[in-house]
């Protein structure tokens, strides 16, 4: 059952490694969960003393109980199904474009290629994490009083009460720091794929623990390197409703005024509130969702005797 001579935009192949980075990112995701509900509650709630993440995770099983640390799973993975399916056909799209056309693979093409599909999954898939940004705080105990708080009963009725009470655009606010962490996948993508193609040399068949390694490390350098705009990136999504941007020129103002009030009010080491609970998340998270994706996509490839794509 081969596909390689259709188009790479729609292709077995292409399709199989979208399923594959879905199921992936959805395992891990819900097994590091806990750790993205601590990181939120860090980067919003500026009056929370606690900043180990042990010790905050602890504080919200004591005053919430124990599902709120699953609070608002659902439409984190009904996003997260949406975007990691753009994201992972779009960069694998190209790809293939690329091998196609013989072009040869370097890290600059990997961060440009990552990047597009980026941007492609910002424009398409940013109104459900707005959405469920707001549903998963919705109806936690913040130190911070002065917290915009939301009722929602569920994901439509979210969006229904954003269009209605805050207009259409709201459900695109904080867009433009999340175009510009494009290059966090971007990043990421770019070490994670030459690491990949420097351990598989002489077509060495790399170990599952090799590639857990791999993504982690790729992720822990993403991470740092944006991890800024993920703070004012989640303010954004949270509280739109004081901080409505309809120009660039605006949302580029309110940008650099979070980041200035964030560094007055908590010194430089403010941008990085919350990271250790988020560096936990997302790079075990990563790692995961890359060993999976690797390894359900070479077992699907294999049976429908297309080994060769697998391996890029």
């Amino acid at each position: 059952m081969k596909a390689s001579g259709s188009s790479p935009l729609a292709s077995y192949e292409t399709l199989v490694h979208a399923v594959a980075g879905v199921v992936g990112s959805v395992t891990a995701t819900t097994t590091f969960f806990p750790l993205d509900t601590a990181r939120i509650r860090l980067q919003v709630d500026e009056k929370r003393k606690s900043r180990s993440t042990p010790v905050i995770l602890a504080e919200i099983v004591k005053e919430e109980g124990l599902l709120a640390l699953y609070r608002g799973w659902f439409p984190v993975i009904s996003s997260l199904c949406c975007s990691n399916f753009v994201y992972f056909y779009t960069f694998n799209s190209l790809k293939a474009m690329l091998q196609k056309g013989n072009v040869r693979a370097t890290p600059g093409k990997d961060l440009l290629m990552a990047c597009i599909a980026g941007a492609t999954n910002v424009f398409l898939t940013t109104p459900m994490w707005v959405v469920n940004t707001r549903l998963k705080l919705q109806g936690a105990k913040f130190r911070q009083e002065d917290i915009h708080r939301t009722e929602y009963k569920g994901i439509l009725d979210a969006f229904q009460q954003i269009i209605t009470n805050e207009g259409l655009g709201t459900l695109w606010n904080g867009i433009l720091p999340s175009l510009i962490l494009v290059c966090n996948p971007g990043i990421q993508f770019m070490f994670y794929e030459g690491l990949k193609r420097k351990a598989s040399k002489a077509g060495r068949r790399i170990p599952s623990w090799e590639i857990f390694m791999i993504g982690a490390i790729a992720k822990a350098i993403a991470t740092t390197a944006t991890y800024p705009l993920q703070i004012v990136q989640a303010i954004l999504r949270f509280e739109p409703n004081k901080r409505k941007s309809n120009t660039l020129q605006e949302s580029v103002q309110t940008l650099i005024n979070l980041i200035s009030m964030r560094i007055k009010k908590g010194g430089f080491s403010g941008l990085y509130k919350g990271l250790e609970a988020k560096l936990l998340q997302t790079v075990f998270t990563a790692a995961l969702m890359f060993l999976i994706y690797e390894r359900i996509a070479g077992i699907t490839f294999k049976i429908m005797g297309l080994s060769k794509v697998a391996k890029h």
